[in-house]
């Protein structure tokens, strides 16, 4: 269907619908067809390129048959919009996985970015001033007191720099974070290295394992979100514990997954041994940092008759 420029007359209008509505019902049977086959993640890449086309294609056609009778030449002006808009739609679907090893690969990149992204800011994160609070006074007027604008910095501001013990925790949660990336990364190049595993005759049993492979990856992303978030003061050191015990758990079962695989994964069970080796070592500090914080309170405990 394309759109002259001109206002449609009353034929126009019905052959132009006939024909979309034709085009429609074949489009969708051709989408349909191309799902057979496909798992959950590539199903839904389909679906959601596919209601994308018919979204904007169903706009265009109701542009287009309001202008009939229409004088309104802003409304004209506008349906280049709606035509590239379709266009648009139609390049996204071309570049929509064609396989599902593709698919889970992809939505396993798109944890891998989440990941990458809780890295970036925990290198933003910065200790506190060690000058403050330590009893001098200086008579020259300090950076925030010679900017006015700072005074409308929020209290989450001013108080998101960490102790000492604190950036030591945000320290350790970093290299927990890195080398999640590095497991994140390895279980990609394996899935990807896998295309040629993917036959239509195994009964789903190697996209089922690979759907199991990427809800894990999810889970794992979820948890390092959560340790993110769990740094900023003050710090939650029981919640940073459940979520490194969970992710522990998630790269047995991910590294069993892979293990039931015919093919090569050294790269991929060594970065799990170096994201065990660092979780073991946040955990022992973590312990140490509770037991710390135990005993700084029971000191300051009064005890009254």
């Amino acid at each position: 269907m394309l759109w002259n420029g001109e206002s449609p007359d009353a034929k126009q209008v019905e052959e132009t619908t006939n024909s979309f509505f034709n085009a429609l019902q074949g489009f969708l049977l051709l989408s349909h067809g191309s799902s057979v086959g496909a798992g959950p993640t590539l199903s839904s890449s389909i679906h959601e390129s596919v209601k994308h086309v018919v979204d904007c294609s169903f706009r265009l056609m109701k542009e287009h048959v309001s202008l009939y009778g229409s004088r309104n030449e802003e409304k004209k002006l506008s349906m280049p919009q709606f035509v590239g808009a379709v266009w648009e739609a139609c390049s996204a679907l071309k570049k929509v996985p064609s396989t599902n090893v593709i698919a889970i690969g992809r939505a396993m990149t798109q944890v891998a970015v989440s990941v990458k992204d809780v890295v970036r800011e925990m290198n933003e994160l910065k200790p506190a001033s060690s000058d403050l609070g330590n009893g001098t006074y200086d008579d020259t007027p300090s950076k925030a007191e010679s900017k006015p604008e700072d005074d409308d910095l929020s209290d989450d501001d001013l108080d998101s720099d960490l102790s000492p013990e604190e950036m030591k925790v945000a320290q350790l949660a970093q290299g927990v974070v890195s080398e999640t990336l590095v497991v994140i990364k390895e279980l990609i190049r394996t899935i990807t290295g896998m295309l040629k595993l993917e036959t239509p005759d195994d009964n789903g049993k190697f996209v089922d394992s690979l759907e199991k492979l990427l809800k894990i990856c999810q889970g794992i992303g979820a948890e390092i979100d959560e340790i993110g978030a769990c740094l900023y003061p003050p710090q939650e050191i029981d919640a940073i514990k459940l979520a490194l015990e969970k992710i522990s758990s998630s790269i047995n079962g991910m590294q069993q997954e892979v293990d039931s695989f015919q093919t090569s994964a050294e790269p991929f069970v060594e970065a799990c041994g170096g994201l065990r080796n660092v979780l073991k070592q946040m955990e022992s500090e973590l312990d140490c940092v509770s037991t710390t914080e135990l005993t700084y309170k029971m000191h300051n405990v009064v005890v009254t008759d």
